[in-house]
């Protein structure tokens, strides 16, 4: 049942990768948490497994979106370099700083950070809307490079691919909510490769002793099956590019921000 149900947030996590540009962090991040905490297994470092594994399942949902997002024409490559750059270079330094932290730290921070994200969404202005043929404006200097190590270190540390900072940041630009969300997954590729890699590498400070199943911090069981199941949500999720009118597409981006926020608040 429980590999079932993996199997299930798998393809939740394909349709979020598509539709919005979580990678698959807002639905995996709470799924292997609550799993892992309430099972026999990795006990006090359920969040980091749930963070690591996270961020590994995002390399498959990442690289297949952006390859469904360049075919109808969504990827704009101006947004894309050097800004990915310093998302990597920020990944390294979050996911190091993730495995020294403490369980409730990194848990604290996932919920704070959603929380000052639906803030930031709902009171500045630029998000919710958007007028329409108004041309898309380049990234700052500043933006580039600090914002783009910031969203790293962020991303990383919570296992969320950088959608929660990217996609708000894009659509300030200019960008459509299907823009912005289309180059989350492009973005989140170098948080997703430099952070699983440095999840493995870090496995020496939190040795698990579950056996094969793990690769340091990564459940392998869990990033197989979740993995597989996204390949259909992607696919199925391939028939709303596009579609959603962008007012009702920023709304549902928020809400479903706000749902995940609530369920990591319940104890």
């Amino acid at each position: 049942m429980l590999y079932l149900l993996f199997v299930l947030f798998g393809c939740l996590t394909g349709v979020s990768t598509v539709l919005f540009g979580f990678g698959g962090g807002f639905v995996v991040v709470p799924l292997l948490y609550r799993t892992l905490a309430n099972a026999d297994g990795p006990g006090p470092a359920a969040m980091h497994v749930a963070v690591a594994t996270s961020t590994a399942v995002m390399i498959v949902n990442a690289w297949l979106a952006t390859r469904k997002h360049r075919l109808a024409g969504n990827i704009l490559s101006p947004y894309i370099w050097p800004l990915a750059g310093f998302i990597g270079l920020g990944a390294v330094v979050g996911a190091g700083a993730a495995v020294l932290a403490s369980e409730d730290i990194v848990r604290f921070a996932f919920v704070a950070y959603l929380a000052a994200t639906l803030a930031d969404c709902l009171l500045r202005r630029g998000f919710l809307s958007h007028a329409p043929g108004s041309a898309p404006r380049s990234l700052g200097q500043a933006q580039t490079v600090a914002g783009g190590v910031v969203i790293g270190v962020v991303a990383t540390f919570l296992g969320v691919g950088g959608s929660v900072m990217t996609v708000p940041l894009l659509r300030r630009r200019g960008l459509s909510m299907t823009q912005a969300t289309a180059m989350a997954n492009p973005l989140s590729l170098p948080v997703a490769v430099l952070g699983t890699l440095t999840y493995a590498a870090m496995a020496w400070h939190q040795p698990l002793t579950q056996g094969p199943r793990y690769l340091g911090n990564i459940d392998l069981a869990a990033f197989a099956l979740l993995s597989l199941g996204s390949l259909a949500g992607i696919r199925l999720a391939g028939r709303w590019v596009g579609r959603i009118p962008d007012r009702i597409h920023a709304r549902v981006y928020i809400a479903l921000l706000a749902l995940v926020m609530a369920s990591m608040m319940i104890k």
